[in-house]
Order: C-alpha cells, then sequence, then structure tokens
C-alpha cells in the first residue's frame, strides 16, 4: 500500500532492505551503502526517461532554460551519454523572455551538441493558430498553449518530457509522472490513470500523447542542492543583481518596454533575483543577496512562499494553473 500511494517511500524503503542486506552479507560499514535523497530522485527520473525512449516513437524534450529544465537535461546525460538523446529539445518561445535566458539556452545546446526545435508565439499568431487577447495584459502564456498544441501535432510527437514539480502549486499535485493528454492536448484529472509501483501504462490512440514529468516528486530546494551538487551553470539572473523594478499588486516586476508603469507606480532600482523564469511580463522578482546556489539553497529554506507565487498570472484565480493546464498547458 505504501509503494501504491507514495512511490518514491517504496523505493526508498527497497533500496534501504537491499542495502542492509549487502551490508550484512558483506561485513561492511552500512554508511557507504546507503543512497542520499538526491541519489534516489535522480534514479528515479532516469528510470523513467529510459522508459520513455523505449516506449515511444517521437519524444521531444521541452527545454526553456530554466533551472528544471537544466536538471532534466543533465539527467538525459547521465541516461544516455555517450549515445546522443532519443530526443529532440523543444521551446516554446513568447517572445517575451528574458534575454539572458535566451542566450543560456543557445550556448548550452550548443556545448550538447543536441538539436533544438524553437516555434514561437508570434509565428502562431501570424499563422492564425493563437490569437492575442485585447486590453493591457501582454502575457502569452495562454498563447503557448496552441503554439505547443500545433509543433506537437506538425512533429507528431508521442510524449514530451515537461520538468514541472508537485511541490509548485495544487494542480500540478494532481499530475500523474505519466500525464495522458487526449486527442485535443488537454488534460483531465480524472482520465488519469493509475501508477502503481512505479508502473507506467504508455499505451495511446492516434492523436493522443502522454506529458511525462520526470521531477514530479522533486522540490525547489531539491533543485537547487541537485544544481549545486553536479555544479550545473545557470542563468545570471537566478542570482541577486541589481534591476529595476516597480511593485505592482505586491510583486517586483522588470522594468522595461513591455511594462509600462501605471499611475502610481515607482521605478525603483533594487538588489534582486528570480525564482523561476518564463515571459518578463508575468514573472516576479524578489528581493535578495543570494549570489551562489549555496545561499540560494539557504534562502529557500527559510521562504514562506511557493516559487510559483512569484507569478502574476497565477494570481488571477485559484483555478488558474489549472485553467491553463485543462487546456493543455505544460
Amino acid at each position: 500500500m505504501l509503494a501504491t500511494h507514495f512511490p518514491l517511500q517504496g523505493i526508498r524503503l527497497s533500496l534501504r532492505s537491499h542495502r542492509i542486506r549487502q551490508c550484512h552479507n558483506l561485513g561492511r560499514g552500512m554508511d557507504s551503502y546507503f543512497l542520499s535523497h538526491l541519489d534516489l530522485l535522480e534514479a528515479e527520473a532516469i528510470h523513467i526517461m529510459r522508459e520513455v525512449a523505449a516506449e515511444f516513437r517521437r519524444p521531444a524534450m521541452l527545454f526553456s532554460g530554466g533551472k528544471d529544465s537544466i536538471c532534466m537535461l543533465r539527467l538525459a546525460e547521465k541516461a544516455f551519454r555517450p549515445s546522443r538523446f532519443p530526443f529532440p529539445l523543444l521551446h516554446i518561445d513568447t517572445g517575451h523572455n528574458f534575454p539572458e535566458v535566451i542566450q543560456f539556452r543557445d550556448n548550452r545546446v550548443a556545448e550538447l551538441g543536441e538539436r533544438l526545435i524553437v516555434r514561437t508565439v508570434e509565428n502562431a499568431i501570424k499563422a492564425g493558430i493563437a490569437r492575442e487577447l485585447p486590453g493591457n495584459d501582454k502575457s502569452r502564456n495562454w498563447l503557448q498553449i496552441p503554439t505547443l498544441l500545433s509543433a506537437i501535432q506538425e512533429l507528431k510527437f508521442d510524449a514530451a518530457f515537461g520538468g514541472a514539480r508537485r511541490d509548485e502549486e495544487k494542480s500540478r499535485a494532481k499530475e500523474r509522472v505519466f500525464s495522458f493528454r487526449d486527442e485535443f492536448g488537454q488534460w483531465d484529472p480524472r482520465s488519469q490513470r493509475p501508477e502503481l509501483w512505479n508502473l507506467y501504462n504508455t499505451e495511446i490512440f492516434p492523436g493522443e500523447h502522454i506529458r511525462v514529468f520526470p521531477l514530479s516528486n522533486w522540490t525547489e530546494l531539491d533543485v537547487w542542492q541537485y544544481i549545486e551538487r553536479e555544479n550545473l551553470e545557470i542563468p545570471s539572473i537566478y542570482f541577486s543583481h541589481q534591476r529595476d523594478v516597480f511593485l505592482r499588486d505586491g510583486l517586483w516586476m522588470s522594468a522595461c518596454d513591455l511594462l509600462p508603469v501605471r499611475p502610481g507606480e515607482v521605478i525603483q532600482r533594487k538588489a534582486i533575483r528570480f525564482r523561476t523564469v518564463g515571459d518578463i511580463v508575468c514573472t516576479a522578482a524578489i528581493e535578495s543577496k543570494s549570489s551562489s546556489v549555496r545561499e540560494i539553497i539557504e534562502e529557500i529554506a527559510t521562504l514562506r512562499i511557493t516559487e510559483r507565487g512569484a507569478r502574476a498570472d497565477d494570481r488571477r484565480s485559484e483555478t488558474a494553473m489549472e485553467d491553463r493546464k485543462r487546456e493543455g498547458y505544460f
């Protein structure tokens, strides 16, 4: 029953029993046989990636240049190197991304020598695939949905890795590791499949696909600890830096042409950093002096708000994220 409801704990118990038997049989110190929690999370994620590579004909990995997708790249390296990845990388570019992140994305892909496919919201709008809504809200997060679904249909992907984690937001907590999407690319939490003992149902009909989340059981703290352990390079905006910002609805937003200030809002120069990266129009910063991964880890351990709390688009309603997911969001 434990493995049914808490698969990661089930893995821990199984591995613990195995290691204790090894220690007993070999007469060695037990400490050297225990896997750390990062080792367990890494092993689970690598197993998931290899399962996808074995079961699907045309998978892809979503790569934005953010911290979660950076960790997925390292996991893919460990799963498949020295061979090339058995899937391309895919980025749905809103055109409103932080320039530092786009530059990092391109540099990292070049280092790996992998194939990157970019589909832009701008081109989707021109092709009539996506339509900008009237009004002052220039966030293109909703427009990523038809752009992504069009790319999946165009390139005939039957599985797509994403970096979502269950700790991010309550609708994410409903997500399966292998998240079934129907022929319209939509997600219905009531139609998701059981995942007993880490066994995954990969059967789909033509037109359907699966979103796969190898980091489902990770937390934000796990991600940063893994970045520290693996000495992974990350975009500079994750670290404290000076930036012009203004306060809107309790959030520090970047001052830029896409976000003109409103009456009463004052641009200030502050030491900030970003916990998550995405559309610059809806991604807020936090005041921070953390200039290293170790300092970020210590900072996160004391915070009382999730990283999604720094996303303006998730504050529109109690179900903002779930509404987007039902339409086909990541």
